[in-house]
């Protein structure tokens, strides 16, 4: 997993130490009265505040996980947002990981399970950081409200995938467009449709090839997004014409709204090296930059700032979990 251009803890406090435990979670945050305000949760097992979060299951990635705590816990469902700064710290199996996002509150009715969670508080960022009792949850929280104050709290998702396994070229006589999925490519395209959940994009922008539409079916019919098809996308159209395969991903930022695009790893550096230009030189370094770009399945998550059309301001890099 990469990251964004956040200040991410990268364990300096625990030089080579292998990571025993590791969680997810998110802060909960809204804006009332123009005042941003976040969630803590309590905890009457432990009597603590803290954020909504929790171990990863097996075969789970971790912002799947962190989707799946906050609902769970507080009983809200929404995207993630930005990815925050992680936390480190020791528990009895060893060191802990804490991985967190951002997650935008927009009316939703919040349900404390009961259990882990007895009640919750929104508050200010000043109150919450006197009341967390882990001082290390402070960092994520620092970060949250500087992002708000860079105006880059409020942000969609465009996410790139590049087509699961397809059955070997060897192997295929008929048209290319039409070369279908391996079996693994199949239980790939599941694990991409629970992963894309996170970010819950309503708009599917691919190749019409069979692989790529493949690889995104089980999300679309999930979700109903609406799908797109885009010849700009194909390996051949990409070949020949590559400032219309860039063209083809301008347009995804037109609309300001979650978006996926599928697509072959030929075309992957020209998309990768468009997105490049809505970002910083530092974000920029995140980007893979040697062949094949991506795994099948694997996929990277940029999220442009709401009101901007060429900022994006963080940069996310995950494989589907696949056994």
């Amino acid at each position: 997993m990469k990251s964004s251009d956040s200040p991410i803890a990268d364990q300096t406090d625990h030089p080579g130490e292998p990571v025993a435990v590791t969680a997810a979670g998110a802060l909960p945050w809204r804006v009332k009265k123009d005042q941003l305000e976040v969630l803590l949760i309590h905890r009457p097992r432990y009597d603590d505040w803290s954020w909504p979060k929790g171990k990863l299951d097996p075969g789970e990635t971790v912002p799947e996980c962190a989707v799946r705590e906050v609902e769970e816990e507080i009983g809200l469902v929404a995207p993630l947002g930005i990815p925050l700064p992680p936390i480190h710290y020791h528990v009895s199996a060893g060191l802990k990981v804490v991985h967190y996002w951002a997650v935008q509150v927009t009316g939703n009715s919040l349900r404390p399970d009961g259990k882990e969670v007895d009640s919750v508080m929104w508050c200010t960022p000043e109150r919450a950081a006197g009341l967390l009792s882990n001082p290390s949850d402070r960092a994520p929280l620092e970060y949250l409200a500087a992002a708000h104050a860079r105006k880059e709290l409020q942000t969609w998702p465009l996410v790139v995938v590049r087509h699961a396994k397809a059955k070997p070229r060897s192997s295929w006589t008929k048209a290319e467009g039409e070369r279908p999925l391996a079996a693994t490519g199949i239980r790939q395209a599941q694990a991409v449709h629970r992963l894309l959940k996170a970010w819950k994009p309503l708009r599917v922008v691919t190749s019409p090839w069979l692989r790529c539409v493949a690889t995104i079916a089980p999300y679309a019919k999930s979700s109903d997004a609406k799908i797109k098809l885009v010849n700009a996308l194909t390996e051949h159209r990409h070949a020949r014409n590559p400032k219309k395969t860039a063209a083809a991903v301008d347009a995804l930022f037109d609309k300001q709204r979650a978006v996926v695009l599928c697509t072959h790893r030929p075309a992957l550096p020209t998309v990768l090296g468009q997105l490049a230009g809505y970002m910083t030189p530092r974000l920029k370094g995140l980007l893979p930059v040697a062949d094949p770009y991506l795994a099948p399945g694997e996929m990277i998550i940029c999220h442009v700032a709401h009101g901007s059309k060429s900022r994006i301001v963080s940069v996310e890099q995950f494989k589907p979990f696949d056994d």
